[in-house]
């Protein structure tokens, strides 16, 4: 579901440009920090603009930070900094030492030097991505297109097998945030070694950038999973159809966490695929999912303060509130936990295991056993509903984390910092699957 980068607020960019005492900038992003390392958390919350204050409630800043010293241990220096101008905004990177780790994090001040956005940077790859060893590009060509959604236009990747004679193709739809075409996530890139994989063995794919990367503007209001996901899934699907090498009667979807959760809402939309493979995929709420994690990083950091216990307590005060939500108990865009309360009512109405029983396409549910993001609860849900269903196979991988790579436990985000890949052996899973038809 969540990837190593907490969004905290939106960014909103205007047309204007200005400069302004640098240092100044630094200085406060430094202070900022100040604040939170000494546990003030309301001084911290100051920081922050009028406009976008109430979405950064101090002990939604106390649980962040809570979770970065359990991560990164306690908070040392500031390593190194740099700026740039954007528009009417000034951003500041700060490269900060913790006793565990190093960490970048990304401020945005507006001209009244107050801070309207805060985000923590996916680290960069020490290494260059390398393709999986099962990756055999002698047997598959990629294609750059652009793909139309709406009045959109979405950078894809088009991977085919060399002399594709009417193969099956595969649709990858992405997890929550944004994300690119590759679903990278630190040092890994899970969509494009899934479509390497499955190209090397005769199956085609297609990826791409997820909205919210290229039009960030139309998520600062009211939106749901609607246009966040399932517009742009039923968009791809579509041209998938039309592509020349590929069998329009055999056409898969991948859905990866949240898109494994939306899934069987696609299918229903799009009743010409063939299958759906559940990756990862919570059958449970969204909110029950994020109540898991609090609960396994506070666990995680050994934090016995008092301090730490009311953090957790608000937070899964909050998360169980946002399951309350419906369409008519709050404005739509009335602001919880960063979203807006259509996109919390949207997901509250939607029972996706009620939906997957009477979908007629096949069905994969995959999970790994060492995933601290979606649990073995939720593929044991999918697994006991779905019991008996022919058109449903399902496997659990013991040693896979979240982004379905071979790990020894289940540790925390650092992994993901670590060159590594897909495993081999759930690929030949997919493919035998796809394949069997």
């Amino acid at each position: 579901m969540r990837k190593y980068s907490f969004l905290l607020i939106a960014l909103l960019f205007g047309t204007a440009t200005f400069a302004q005492n640098i240092l100044t900038y630094i200085n406060t992003a430094n202070d900022f920090f100040d604040q939170l390392e000494q546990g003030n958390f309301t001084a911290a919350q100051d920081f922050f603009d009028a406009s976008v204050k109430d979405k950064v409630p101090p002990a939604t800043l106390q649980k962040i930070w809570t979770q970065l010293q359990a991560e990164l241990g306690k908070f040392e220096s500031v390593e190194g900094a740099q700026n740039k101008a954007q528009d009417d905004y000034q951003i500041v990177i700060l490269k900060c030492k913790f006793t565990k780790d190093t960490q970048a994090f990304q401020f945005v001040f507006n001209k009244a030097q107050k801070l309207v956005g805060f985000f923590i940077l996916p680290k960069q790859a020490d290494v260059a991505y390398k393709l999986p060893i099962y990756a055999d590009p002698s047997r598959y060509t990629e294609k750059l297109i652009n793909l139309p959604s709406g009045s959109h236009t979405l950078p894809a990747m088009l991977t085919l097998p060399k002399d594709s004679i009417k193969v099956p193709i595969v649709v990858l739809v992405h997890g929550s945030g944004p994300a690119d075409m590759d679903e990278s996530i630190g040092a890994q890139k899970p969509f494009k070694d899934i479509a390497v994989g499955l190209a090397s063995k005769g199956i085609a794919s297609i990826r791409y950038v997820k909205r919210t990367v290229l039009y960030p503007h139309e998520f600062d209001s009211v939106f749901t999973a609607k246009q966040e996901v399932i517009d742009d899934a039923l968009a791809v699907i579509h041209y998938a159809k039309q592509v020349a090498e590929a069998d329009s009667n055999q056409i898969y979807l991948f859905g990866h966490s949240l898109g494994g959760m939306l899934a069987p809402r696609i299918a229903t939309l799009a009743p010409d695929l063939k299958g759906i493979i559940l990756a990862a995929a919570p059958a449970r709420k969204l909110e029950d999912i994020s109540i898991d994690q609090n609960n396994y990083f506070y666990k995680l950091g050994n934090d016995t303060t008092k301090a730490g216990k009311v953090a957790l307590e608000q937070a899964i005060k909050e998360l169980n509130f946002a399951k309350t939500i419906t369409a008519s108990s709050l404005p739509a865009d009335s602001i919880v936990l960063g979203l807006p309360a259509a996109y919390w009512a949207d997901l509250n109405a939607m029972d996706q295991v009620a939906i997957a029983k009477k979908l007629k396409q096949r069905i994969f549910i995959i999970q790994g056993g060492n995933d601290f993001q979606v649990s073995t609860q939720d593929y044991n849900l999918w697994v006991s509903a779905l019991k008996g269903k022919k058109n449903v196979d399902e496997k659990l991988y013991p040693m896979l984390n979240h982004l379905l790579e071979f790990v020894s436990e289940k540790g925390t985000t650092k992994q993901y910092q670590e060159p590594n890949h897909v495993d081999q052996p759930l690929i030949d899973d997919m493919v035998g699957w796809i394949l069997m038809k």
